[in-house]
């Protein structure tokens, strides 16, 4: 397959489960809004941070090095080893989630039972939920390696949204049971989310004359089962020693993506109540980076480790594909430059209204609206970092990837010293600037790795990074009037002027898209052929 065609792909997968990605978020989003006003700050507290933390790390520590090196390198592979080595997912997330589940019984500060009652189920329920949905492992990246377009938008967005529907009905008639509640929810949404996957390859591996059922390697339901044969070995060791590699990078990594949530967890910086309000404002602020950057981050990667090989220089390898890389590299940063700084700029003066209408007082109030200001820059960075290291994991040779575990190393240890000091010092918007510094870090050090990999061509990806004046002057005129207009019309003043102020954001917002668009001619062209037309052929087909 030519690396236009792998494109073609990737940019389907990116752009077809968006709509639908959108529709199945507003309605999560209802139901959490509604969800919020029958609970204590305390619970929220719990849940989010504490619990989902044990969830969070069970999972990344068991599978994330595995989807990354079986989703990376040549399309001919022997799936039964991979698949096989899939599968040790599941006894490796049973070690995490029994050595987790003690810590967080036996080490952490355990919440007064009258406030927050059945704890110690909450934590082994969520552990257990883990491993549940580590079974569905080798199923997901057996769909993600051959870009099955919905599947894995429509599992995870109809878990979720049944997930918050279960939990509504049961806050509203059994508010008594506590943490029984988002237990039951949670082991049902890691069902519901298996489910789906096994039902959809049951499906298609049970009809021979389907299209997908003969590009798949595997012809039925157990030849996705563990298998071993004399004649080879269990797993393929090279994928073996490539998921070492990133598993010691997945373990930085992870303490650099969920770092606030440690801090807080075995720190103690925070009540449970201010961990609750900082995890919702978090939340609510990643919403577009769920939505938008990490489908397309998800997608290109797979785009880039097909076309780029690992342990190639760029001037060594086809340079239709390494032009190709080039160019989609430099469009992605593009529209992550843009949607960033769109969403920096009028989010500063829409946090307030956003949550007292998400939330109420419990969010309007107090610290809320200068953290969800705060991680408005902080979202920026993450569009930027992550279409960068989406580029640089997919291109990294072995070696790379083991010198670049040295600085991860060194950065996560620092982000954690000043995570502690920033809070010490400014409260919970102290995790945001450490994030915001990580963040800048790790930016750094994917943009010295792309301009050196293509340093010796003629290709320039990192154009993509810079706007013309016009555009950022339109972005400062439209900043200054929707902080003005914040001031006048918002929010005390009734609903009118909140609509007032609304449709002032809504005139800057077109003003300012409209500049992007006759300025990012050639931004508005990737958008239209690579996210446009495989829309079209899909209605064609």
């Amino acid at each position: 397959m030519g690396s236009r065609e792998v494109l073609g792909q990737a940019a389907r997968l990116a752009s077809s489960g968006l709509l639908l990605q959108v529709l199945f978020r507003l309605i999560t989003f209802v139901l959490n809004a509604f969800i919020l006003r029958f609970l204590s700050k305390e619970i929220v507290g719990i849940v989010n941070v504490r619990l989902t933390l044990l969830y969070s790390t069970t999972l990344f520590l068991a599978r994330e090095a595995f989807r990354r090196a079986c989703l990376s390198g040549a399309a001919q592979r022997d799936w039964s080893q991979t698949l096989n080595l899939l599968w040790l997912t599941v006894p490796l997330g049973v070690f995490w989630s029994l050595f987790l589940g003690w810590v967080w019984l036996q080490l952490l500060e355990v919440p007064d039972p009258h406030v927050v009652p059945h704890y110690g189920t909450g934590v082994v329920v969520f552990g257990f939920s883990a491993v549940v949905e580590l079974l569905g492992e080798p199923f997901w990246v057996l769909a993600q390696a051959h870009m099955f377009v919905k599947l894995k938008v429509i599992a995870e967005s109809l878990s979720v949204i049944l997930k918050s529907v279960l939990t509504a009905l049961l806050v509203l008639w059994l508010p008594h049971w506590g943490l029984y509640i988002f237990s039951l929810a949670q082991l049902f949404y890691t069902t519901v989310l298996v489910l789906c996957y096994v039902i959809y390859f049951a499906k298609i591996l049970g009809s021979p004359e389907s299209a997908k059922q003969q590009a798949l390697p595997v012809s039925s339901m157990t030849d996705l089962l563990p298998s071993m044969t004399k004649s080879r070995a269990f797993v393929n060791w090279e994928e073996a020693k490539l998921t070492w590699s990133f598993f010691k990078q997945s373990f930085l990594k992870q303490i650099l993506t969920e770092g606030e949530r440690y801090v807080m967890t075995f720190l103690n910086v925070l009540n449970f109540g201010d961990q609750g309000v900082y995890d919702i404002v978090n939340n609510l602020g990643s919403l577009v980076a769920r939505l938008i950057f990490q489908p397309i981050e998800e997608s290109f990667y797979i785009f880039f480790a097909k076309v780029l090989e690992r342990e190639k220089d760029a001037t060594l390898q086809k340079q239709e594909d390494v032009a190709v890389a080039a160019a989609v590299l430099e469009s992605l940063l593009k529209l992550a430059l843009l949607t960033g700084l769109t969403i920096t700029v009028f989010g500063f003066a829409y946090s307030q209204l956003v949550l007292d209408i998400y939330g109420g007082v419990m969010l309007s109030s107090g610290s809320g609206p200068v953290l969800l200001r705060a991680y408005c820059l902080y979202v920026l960075l993450l569009a930027i970092n992550g279409v960068t290291e989406c580029f640089t994991f997919a291109a990294m040779s072995k070696e790379e990837v083991d010198r670049y575990n040295f600085t991860m190393l060194a950065l996560s240890s620092s982000f954690l010293m000043l995570s502690y000091v920033l809070t010490r010092w400014c409260g919970s918007v102290g995790f945001i600037l450490a994030n915001c510094f990580n963040m800048g870090i790790r930016i750094t050090q994917s943009l010295r790795f792309i301009y050196r990999y293509y340093r010796k061509s003629p290709h320039r990806p990192l154009a993509g990074l810079s706007l013309p004046p016009v555009l950022l002057g339109m972005f400062a005129v439209s900043g200054g009037i929707t902080a003005a207009s914040e001031v006048f019309l918002c929010c005390e003043w009734g609903w009118l002027a909140r609509l007032a102020h609304i449709a002032v954001g809504a005139l800057c917002l077109g003003v300012t898209l409209g500049t992007a668009f006759l300025t990012e001619t050639k931004l508005i062209h990737f958008l239209r052929t690579q996210l446009g037309v495989p829309r079209l052929a899909d209605k064609t087909t």
